[in-house]
């Protein structure tokens, strides 16, 4: 235990009962992997940890043990470190950024996962008739905690857990359809303009005249999340910079202005009949790229600067 009371994330886990484990005396230990470490949920996840008032997290803590694990920048086969294990429910995402491709018919897609994403791995479905492949790739070092049977019988007398997590999948679930309408726009500009503006509200920061997205989108990356061709891409982004509205590039994006500004410049009519009183179903377009308007609200902030 360290001395702000968080566990000790030892490479290679201590015995069980320890005096260096934070690992419940009575929890069966997990696999002697370097990878893998022990630690408790609430310690590792401040937004769950949200969910109690201090005293009740304190009790709750003993109940969010689990096991994790680590993985490099790269591919990565998390089904491997769980070939020996049975009854997962399902993986979370503590640390890191992780890109889920999945290949049908010799195309691909990409999901970008992060810190407090809820996982599955992906099983064959008797009735599917389509092969698919499905590849990790994790764009940083990234940690994984196992939820197994086990966790799920312990947090069962503490349903905020339960709450939570499935908020989160239904959050994950409602990125994905913005995602889809995101690429349903036939201008690629305007798809990775809005796309871009959709990833700064989870990834990027304020700074001088925008938002400053660091993530590692090469080319051949980001024509998959807008479903294009990576040369389209990068002739694309060019066109991007030449307007003013995005620079840099590798893992330093800046978005310049706001989004209502990018929309504006790049699909003029549609924003005017967006605006309009009776504008339609069109109405929604200028906060498609910001649910929750955190990243609007920023860009203008950062836009009067």
């Amino acid at each position: 235990m360290s001395e702000n009371g968080m566990p000790t994330h030892d490479r290679e886990p201590t015995e069980r009962g320890s005096s260096r484990s934070s690992w419940p005396s009575n929890t069966p230990a997990p696999e002697t992997r370097r990878n893998a470490f022990r630690c408790y949920l609430l310690d590792v996840d401040p937004d769950l940890a949200g969910e109690f008032d201090l005293r009740m997290r304190v009790v709750a803590r003993q109940s969010s043990a689990v096991t994790a694990f680590e993985v490099e920048a790269g591919i990565c086969d998390p089904t491997a470190w769980l070939a020996r294990r049975s009854s997962v429910a399902g993986l979370l995402l503590i640390e890191g950024v992780i890109a889920i491709d999945m290949a049908v018919g010799g195309r691909s897609t990409t999901e970008l996962v992060g810190a407090g994403d809820l996982l599955q791995l992906w099983e064959r479905d008797a009735e599917e008739l389509l092969e698919r492949d499905v590849c990790w790739q994790a764009l940083s070092p990234a940690r994984l905690a196992v939820l197994d049977v086990a966790f799920v019988e312990r947090v069962r007398g503490w349903p905020q857990i339960t709450q939570a997590l499935l908020r989160r999948a239904g959050k994950r679930a409602q990125n994905l359809d913005l995602q889809r309408t995101i690429c349903s726009h036939p201008r690629l500009e305007v798809r990775l303009a809005l796309l871009l503006w959709h990833l700064a509200a989870r990834w990027g920061r304020v700074e001088r005249g925008g938002i400053r997205l660091t993530l590692p989108l090469t080319h051949r990356l980001l024509g998959r999340l807008v479903s294009a061709e990576r040369p389209s891409v990068s002739h694309a982004l060019a066109r991007l910079e030449n307007a003013g509205l995005v620079t840099g590039g590798g893992g330093e994006w800046h978005l310049c202005g706001t989004p209502e500004q990018h929309l504006a410049q790049l699909m003029p009519s549609e924003v005017e009949l967006a605006t309009e009183p009776n504008g339609g179903g069109r109405d929604g377009m200028a906060h498609a790229v910001a649910p929750n308007g955190a990243a609007r609200t920023r860009a203008r902030r950062a836009a009067r600067i």
